[in-house]
């Protein structure tokens, strides 16, 4: 599920499974989404390509984020490609 609005603070505190919002007024600037790892971080993806790193995002009844997401918190680390709608772990993930 895509959902988009304008505001940061309209995205929910939860998500649904496989849940994505986009937000931006005029243009795409941030991707967001709880963390495959159901472990309960929400991944907030810079997608302004103004500012440095930025992803981008590809949709088409899918969704592909480039480059890899890879959190790191506390003692955890999530390292994964989002491709095609699958998630594609890397090997370096905790």
């Amino acid at each position: 599920m895509i959902g988009e609005t304008d505001y940061a603070g309209d995205v929910p505190e939860r998500l649904p499974r496989n849940g994505v919002v986009l937000i931006g007024e005029d243009r795409l600037k941030w991707i967001v989404f709880d963390c495959p790892c159901r472990r309960g971080h929400r991944i907030m993806l810079n997608a302004d390509s103004a500012r440095r790193p930025y992803w981008t995002l590809k949709s088409g009844g899918t969704i592909t984020i480039s480059p890899s997401i890879d959190y790191v918190g506390g003692n955890r680390r999530c390292h994964y490609f989002v491709r095609d709608g699958r998630i594609e772990w890397v090997g370096d993930s905790l």
